[in-house]
Formats: C-alpha cells, sequence, structure tokens
C-alpha cells in the first residue's frame, strides 16, 4: 500500500501527458551497457537475497523490486525524457504484464481449489506413476497448479519411507519443470511467446518429442532410483505408516470444470481472430485479447465462490505466493525494457557480441547455442525474461520463427523451460516445493546440493537432447 501512495501524485501528471507520449519508444541502438544494470541487479536480488538476507527478502522484496524499477525509469527520464520510456511502460505492462499475471492468478486459484484426500503407499511404481501424472498435468494446469495438486498427496505416500528426497528432487525436474512444456499454459516463458504471437499449437506440435524424450529419460532413471532407495527399507519401516489408510478422493472437482474454461478462454485468444481493435494512446487493444482476460476472471471468480473452504484449508492455500510473483515480476518487465530494445538493435546494439555468439558468419542461427545459452540463464534467472531475451534475439518475429526459424524457437523454447529445473531458483514452483516438502520433514538438498543432483541427472539428459535435436 505504501508503494501505491507514493505514485497517486504521479498517476494525474501521467494521464495528462499520455496522449503526447504514445508514439515515443527506447532505442537501443543508442544505449549502452549500463542501462541493463538495473535488470540484472532484480534477476542476481531474486537469486542472492533469499540466502544471504532472507529475514530482509522476505519482508521487502516488493521495495526492492520497486527500487530497481526506479533504478532505470528515474535516471532514463532524466537523459532522454519522458516521452521515450512512457510508451514502453504502458506497452509493457498493459499488454505483457496484465495478461501474463491474470493467467498465473486463474491457474492458481483454481489448482488451488482441488485437494486430493486419502493415503497412497509410495512404491516404486506408485511414485513414478504421480510423476508422470503430473508432467502431463503441469501442460494444463501449469507447474505451479500441478505442483500445489500433487506435492501433498505425494508427500503422504511416502510419509513413512527414510529414504525419499530424491523422490522430490525428480518431482521438480518433471512436474515443477520439464512438465509445462506442450502449451502456452504450462510455463510463464511460453505464456509470454503466445502473447508475442505463437501459435496455440505450435508448441504442441514442436515441443511434444523434446519433451517426451526427456522425460522418458528422467522417469527411465527415477524408476531405477527409487526401486534401489525402496529396497534399503527395512520392513518395519514401510509397516509404520502414519498417514491413516482411507478412500482415496478428490474434492472441489467443479475446478476441473473451471480449469477447461481457462484452457479454453487461452485457446479462444489463439484461434479468434475478430480483426476489432481499438487504439489507446498508441496501443493496439484488440478484442480477443480483452475476453480471454475477462474469461480467465470469471473463471477466477467462480473458483473463489463455489469451491468448498475445506478444499483451499487442506490444501493450506494463501496469496502469499501469488503477490510475491506479481511485485517481482512488475520490477523484471520494467527494468527489462532497455534490454529487449538492446537486442532488438542486433549488431547495433550494446549486446552485439551475444548476437554473434548465437549467430554463425553466414548469418544464420546456432542452435546449441541458443538452447544452452537461453538454459544457462533460466538455470539462475527467473526463465521468463530469459525466454523474452533470446526471443528477441532471434529476431523477435513469431511468424518467422514459427516457419522458417522453428528449431530456434524450440531450442529457446527447450532451455527456457528444461533447464529452470537445474537449480531452485530457475522457476517459480521449485522453492515451493522445496519449502512444503521440508514442511512435512524432508531432508531436500541445500542450494548448491542440488545442483549437484542437476549436475548428475539433468545436464547428461540435455547432453543427449542437444545430440538429438541440434
Amino acid at each position: 500500500m505504501s508503494q501505491l501512495r507514493l505514485l497517486r501524485p504521479v498517476l494525474p501528471l501521467a494521464l495528462t501527458l499520455l496522449p503526447s507520449l504514445a508514439h515515443a519508444s527506447v532505442n537501443g541502438a543508442e544505449l549502452s551497457m549500463l542501462w541493463a544494470v538495473p535488470f540484472a541487479g532484480l534477476l542476481l536480488s531474486i537469486a542472492l537475497m533469499p540466502l544471504l538476507a532472507p529475514a530482509i527478502w522476505h519482508h521487502h522484496f516488493g521495495k526492492i523490486a520497486a527500487g530497481w524499477a526506479l533504478a532505470f525509469v528515474l535516471p532514463f527520464a532524466a537523459n532522454h525524457g519522458l516521452a521515450s520510456v512512457s510508451h514502453d511502460i504502458l506497452h509493457t505492462m498493459l499488454l505483457e504484464y496484465v495478461p501474463f499475471i491474470i493467467l498465473l492468478v486463474a491457474l492458481f486459484t483454481v489448482a488451488g481449489g482441488i485437494f486430493i484426500n486419502g493415503n497412497l503407499h509410495g512404491s516404486p511404481l506408485l511414485n513414478s506413476g504421480v510423476l508422470a501424472t503430473g508432467t502431463v498435468l503441469a501442460s494444463f494446469t501449469g507447474t505451479t497448479g500441478a505442483s500445489m495438486l500433487l506435492i501433498r498427496p505425494l508427500l503422504r505416500a511416502n510419509d513413512n519411507r527414510r529414504y525419499k528426497t530424491h523422490v522430490f528432487v525428480f518431482f521438480i525436474f518433471l512436474v515443477a519443470n520439464i512438465g509445462g512444456s506442450l502449451t502456452p499454459l504450462g510455463d510463464p516463458p511460453l505464456f509470454l511467446g503466445f502473447l508475442k504471437g505463437v501459435g496455440f499449437g505450435w508448441t504442441m506440435e514442436h515441443m511434444l518429442v523434446p519433451m517426451f524424450s526427456a522425460s522418458l529419460i528422467l522417469l527411465l532413471v527415477f524408476f531405477v532410483l527409487d526401486s534401489y532407495f525402496y529396497s534399503k527399507e527395512s520392513a518395519q519401516t514401510l509397516a509404520r505408516d502414519p498417514t491413516p489408510d482411507s478412500p482415496l478422493r478428490i474434492e472441489g472437482k467443479l475446478n476441473f470444470l473451471l480449469l477447461g474454461g481457462v484452457v479454453a478462454a487461452v485457446l479462444l485468444s489463439g484461434v479468434w481472430q475478430p480483426g476489432v481493435v481499438w487504439q489507446v494512446y498508441g496501443l493496439d487493444i484488440e478484442l480477443q485479447n480483452v475476453v480471454r482476460d475477462v474469461l480467465l476472471l470469471v473463471m477466477t471468480g467462480l473458483s473463489l465462490k463455489l469451491t468448498p473452504r475445506s478444499c483451499r484449508e487442506a490444501n493450506a492455500f494463501n496469496w502469499g505466493p501469488m503477490l510475491e510473483v506479481a511485485k517481482l515480476f512488475a520490477g523484471i518487465f520494467i527494468s527489462m525494457i532497455p534490454v529487449l530494445a538492446m537486442l532488438k538493435a542486433g549488431t547495433g546494439g550494446a549486446f552485439a557480441g551475444l548476437v554473434h555468439m548465437v549467430t554463425a558468419p553466414d548469418g544464420t542461427p546456432v542452435n546449441v547455442a541458443y538452447f544452452w545459452l537461453t538454459g544457462a540463464l533460466s538455470s539462475f534467472l527467473d526463465n521468463a525474461p530469459t525466454y523474452l531475451v533470446f526471443f528477441n534475439l532471434a529476431g523477435g518475429d513469431a511468424q518467422h520463427l514459427m516457419a522458417t526459424g522453428a528449431n530456434t524457437l524450440m531450442a529457446i523454447s527447450m532451455g527456457a523451460v528444461f533447464m529452470g529445473a537445474n537449480s531452485y531458483i530457475g522457476n517459480a514452483p521449485n522453492f515451493m516445493v522445496k519449502a512444503i516438502a521440508e514442511e512435512r520433514g524432508v531432508a531436500m538438498p541445500s542450494f548448491f546440493g542440488y545442483i549437484g543432483w542437476a549436475c548428475a541427472f539433468l545436464i547428461p539428459t540435455f547432453l543427449l537432447l542437444t545430440v538429438l535435436f541440434f
């Protein structure tokens, strides 16, 4: 609320200036690398402050994100004029950030209203089945939705086992990351691509084989690993199950129908092109996108109204994670503006060296470099803005990338979605799963311990995918 009070004196002035600012834009060719410092500073804050100063971060992450955003906006407006940045802020926040947050809220709310009750027994076959199911669900409920839906049943299923850390590490690998590869609903990077014009069906068509290959490899490895650890359990340990046996049942089933409505709303905006566009201060507001966002909000409201309170209480549903994502991404989207502008400038901008790394001397893209550079940044920074960075580096034209640049777009998509699993901070659900598992007594790896697991199992898988697809 304090941040809103700070903005109140500014808003009337901004509204009076909007007509004159509508067609100005940031010129990336004129910018130096220094304008990327706020973006890099915010991402490094997200990566390091929860580890180095957790108390400060927990209480002030919104202020820190706002501070980094203002570290770009205020000096830029002072040096280049308010008109040069206001249009890009409006475009970014209204046409990209708001739809992005609305989708996350819808998926978070609807999935949070489904509670799987009852007790399962965590055998290697059962655990593999839950991971496989979550991997498929993640593309349609989002990695966050699938993770929150299945983590607690999986914890109850394995609460009598001594050796179970690996179960939840692989859960992060598959359900919280790789599983979200098939639709724009699955993972935030792909939805940002959808907002940029990538077709809904393109993702399914081109990511199905890579996703199936990575998932099959990891599920087979997991089954062997889980069978080994299961064989080490004593009969007494397995017999001592703290969760009473009860029939398996699903509560809040109405939310499956609402989840179908979420999918339909996003799909509608991709296939329905009525050609109705409103010009608002130089922004193109398209009818299909407005209808999509309204429908998503309707699904959210219906879920909140119709879901029994007991379902959300059983899921420990609260708005904390969603508020954190909303505040952090507001800062990310604003501080990212000069970075994207410099990338759009290509060889004429400050990131010319990066352009040369992903471009062969004859001008063709180096898809191996796109895959591993996108993946390396997605491992330790947020994978959604990383996707946008390399999407724009590849030209930013969705129609071209879906056709002649399909392998490049696939490399960017694979790197952003798959390698978000390489660390706890690569994708939002990773830390959420870790925290919930630790609350239930699971000894999860440390930050660098988890990276060790990723190096042992994910990196060899990604090397094999490189050989197979690039």
